[in-house]
């Protein structure tokens, strides 16, 4: 077992149950990721691992999106001793906020927690383009997704945990009536 894996064990990160999950989609497994962030030393190791396929990479900076991207861009940034920032969700849509801002000529890595269909990594990416930056790798703690996403860049996942999905109208659990768990500041997990 992987040391991720096993944090996530450890942790009590990993849930069964009927989830919906923040892209929309329902799930029987759900990583509350609050776990693993919640203790300085696990958070300190994520920082370690998420900047070591990247230390020799010249990154300038580090984002991520709120909440959980703002102290993994930070525990990252440290470990590749630049600058870590966050993109929150301002009408549905991420954005630097707080006075962030990127140049063009600066290398971003971009941190994301757990990645099942991309969305938020490919709006922050979306944010680094527009800015005229360049981009040079995406890392998550874990890619829940069947095959892997395709991002365009260097992509690492600390971990792969493939999780089924549904969209809601073809759930298996919402038609055997298994009761929908919300989590999470949204109400969606």
């Amino acid at each position: 077992m992987d040391e991720i894996r096993q944090l996530l064990t450890s942790t009590g990160a990993v849930l069964e149950g009927h989830f919906q999950l923040t892209s929309g989609l329902h799930s029987d497994v759900y990583v509350e990721k609050f776990r693993l962030l919640e203790d300085p030393v696990v958070l300190s190791r994520l920082g370690e691992l998420m900047a070591e396929p990247f230390v020799e990479s010249n990154v300038n900076v580090v984002l991520g999106a709120a909440i959980g991207g703002i102290l993994l861009s930070s525990v990252t940034a440290k470990v590749l001793g630049t600058r870590g920032i966050f993109a929150e969700r301002v009408d549905g849509t991420l954005e630097l906020r707080r006075g962030f801002s990127l140049k063009s000529h600066e290398r971003v890595l971009v941190v994301e927690d757990i990645v099942t269909t991309g969305g938020s990594v490919s709006e922050l990416l979306g944010i680094v383009k527009h800015a005229g930056a360049e981009a040079v790798g995406v890392v998550c703690i874990v890619d829940r997704s069947k095959s892997g996403v395709d991002f365009g860049e260097k992509t690492v996942a600390l971990t792969r945990l493939p999780s089924v999905s549904w969209n809601p109208e073809d759930c298996p659990l919402c038609k055997s009536g298994k009761k929908l768990k919300s989590r999470g500041r949204t109400g969606k997990i």
